[in-house]
């Protein structure tokens, strides 16, 4: 069987989530890959480069989820928000995890790159955030930035413990976390 440079980037990116960047060796991937860890650069030129293929491509799950919001308001945006990034995480937990965890290790100029990506994920949350306290869908004394970090903190820890076979499927999953940031960011009166 011939291996692909996207064989090769899946690969990278399953061992990038389960060892971490630095614990995987290029030897490491030619074994799963049956090739010798120098035939590998036949499909690409570092190590690097697989991690920034990873990075990128978790980066660029997120923002189309983020470009495909759907609702007229604040808390049917802020829903489907939550439903599409557990989608993401939950169908590319490889990729997720490598994002998530080792975009740190990518040189200033990507790393930069991915920084952007972010922070442009996190400002269509803030958004909705701060649209849904000025009209009175949320509390009017949240703190958008905080409360951002804390839905995405909740967000992101649910591939550490969610089992698709446990007691809640997808829909649950979403309504649950749906549920419980609601109760944190909304009026006690509504």
């Amino acid at each position: 069987m011939t291996n692909t440079k996207n064989d090769v980037i899946r690969v990278a990116g399953r061992l990038f989530a389960e060892r971490g960047y630095h614990a995987t060796s290029m030897r490491d991937l030619g074994k799963e890959l049956g090739l010798l860890g120098s035939s590998l650069y036949a499909h690409i030129a570092s190590k690097e480069e697989l991690l920034v293929a990873v990075v990128e491509d978790g980066a660029r799950l997120f923002e189309t989820a983020a470009a495909s919001l759907a609702g007229d308001t604040p808390p049917e945006r802020l829903h489907s928000l939550i439903s599409a990034h557990l989608t993401v995480l939950l169908d590319n937990p490889n990729q997720v995890r490598t994002f998530l965890s080792e975009s740190r290790a990518l040189d200033p100029v990507h790393r930069e790159r991915i920084i952007s990506s972010r922070d442009k994920y996190e400002a269509s949350l803030r958004s909705i955030l701060t649209e849904g306290a000025a009209d009175g869908s949320f509390r009017a004394d949240l703190d958008p930035k905080l409360d951002t970090i804390f839905i995405l903190s909740v967000l992101n820890g649910v591939e550490r413990w969610y089992k698709p076979d446990g007691s809640l499927d997808r829909d649950g999953l979403t309504e649950a976390v749906y549920e419980f940031v609601m109760r944190s960011i909304c009026s006690p009166h509504r």
